[in-house]
């Protein structure tokens, strides 16, 4: 995405479980969908707090303890892998759904986040809730909206092919050297 409002296309995405329930120590029972949008995703619908840029601390510990929680229960994505991403949404005044999302390193995102919202737009067209081409308008905690839509990937209505229009604006710009003689050039083997 730029600057320009283009629709961006993103990655197949599906949802694998609804309705995971989850014990959150300190908080209860927390029950949300397990989707892949580019990342592995926890959506939670109606977290206790508000979704607001003042309670950020207090959602960024709440989303925390429930990806501390899917890991230390075994809840993961597909083929095991690790729910990095946490997705707390409620509904929205200036949108459809706006939401809290917390990355890896326990940072959040400061747009509606396209994974994320791709996450979403595949569990809402799982739940016949969204139709292939329909607009969903997702606001972040900033207040910033992306629209998203979809399309059915090949021709299955358990993968969708999401596309994300909004603003974004380039932060960094790297150039990666990886030598020759370097023995970890490509990462440190598990």
């Amino acid at each position: 995405m730029n600057s320009a409002n283009e629709a961006l296309e993103t990655v197949v995405s599906y949802r694998t479980r609804s309705a995971v329930v989850v014990d959150v120590p300190g908080h209860g029972s927390v029950a949300g969908d397990v989707a892949w949008g580019g990342n592995w995703f926890f959506l939670v619908s109606h977290p206790a707090l508000e979704l607001t840029l003042e309670n950020r601390e207090a959602l960024t510990e709440y989303a925390w303890a429930i990806r501390g929680a899917l890991r230390a229960q075994g809840i993961t994505g597909e083929k095991g892998e690790e729910i990095d991403h946490v997705e707390l949404f409620v509904p929205a005044e200036r949108a459809d759904s706006r939401n809290f999302v917390l990355c890896p390193g326990k940072a959040y995102d400061r747009s509606p986040c396209g994974t994320g919202t791709s996450a979403k737009l595949a569990c809402l067209a799982a739940d016949g809730k969204l139709q292939p081409g329909e607009v969903w308008r997702q606001e972040g905690i900033l207040g910033t909206v992306f629209e998203g839509s979809y399309r059915l990937a090949n021709g299955s209505a358990r993968q969708v092919i999401p596309s994300i229009t909004g603003s974004a604006y380039i932060t960094a710009e790297s150039k990666l050297i990886a030598q020759p003689d370097d023995p970890f050039r490509m990462g440190i083997p598990s």
